[in-house]
């Protein structure tokens, strides 16, 4: 039970959506009414992977390159690779072209 703020402010909470007796997100209301500008972050509840669910929240799902002349248009720097983790399976890529 919560009954008193931290005595430091959180910056973000990562929680469970399934938990015994509060979900997820009835906590991290209560939290928010002590941290107003806390980030929440919540999971799946799957016990299974979920460090593979947390690391394809922070990685992201997409990407937007520049394509010029007909070629991919990177800066010096820059590269795509993708990070399977949560196993090896068939995946499908969706290309989008935007523009003239």
């Amino acid at each position: 039970m919560i009954q008193e703020p931290a005595p430091k402010p959180i910056h973000l909470m990562v929680i469970d959506l399934v938990m015994p007796g509060l979900n997820g997100n009835e906590l991290s209301h209560r939290l928010m009414s002590f941290h107003p500008k806390m980030k929440v972050l919540y999971m799946p509840g799957y016990k299974d992977n979920t460090d593979a669910r947390l690391k394809r929240q922070v990685m992201g799902r997409e990407v937007a390159v520049a394509v010029t002349e007909g070629k991919l248009d990177f800066g010096p720097w820059e590269q795509i690779f993708y990070g399977e983790f949560d196993g090896r399976r068939r995946k499908r890529v969706l290309v989008k072209i935007i523009g003239e």
